[in-house]
């Protein structure tokens, strides 16, 4: 069991808790909630040792989008990097869903 912690800066302050995901074979389970301050803090406990460079590969891309100022808890069953994305996306995505204008600004998504 291998236990990382991660900080990242955060510029606006999230005021909801949420839980996806559950620990089991190839998953992991993501609690967000709010941070005291504006940091957010990514505590990461894995049952998959020795892969710290990679958690923080996927952590850097997350963060590169995500500015919340959260705490964040991961418990790891040996999932992939892309359920990790998917269940960090699917945590900030549950307090924050988005409107139905979608990136473009525009009904449904589209221009």
């Amino acid at each position: 069991m291998e236990h990382l912690t991660f900080e990242y800066p955060a510029q606006r302050a999230v005021t909801a808790r949420t839980h996806v995901g559950v620990v089991g074979s190839g998953d992991l389970e993501v609690l967000l909630s709010p941070a005291a301050s504006m940091t957010a803090t990514v505590d990461v406990r894995t049952s998959v040792d020795g892969y710290g460079h990679i958690w923080k590969s996927v952590l850097d891309r997350f963060f590169q989008r995500y500015n919340g100022a959260a705490r964040i808890e991961i418990n790891d069953f040996g999932a992939t990097p892309g359920v990790v994305a998917l269940r960090l996306a699917e945590a900030v995505e549950a307090i924050d869903p988005p409107d139905d204008r979608g990136a473009s600004g525009a009904p449904g998504g589209t221009a």
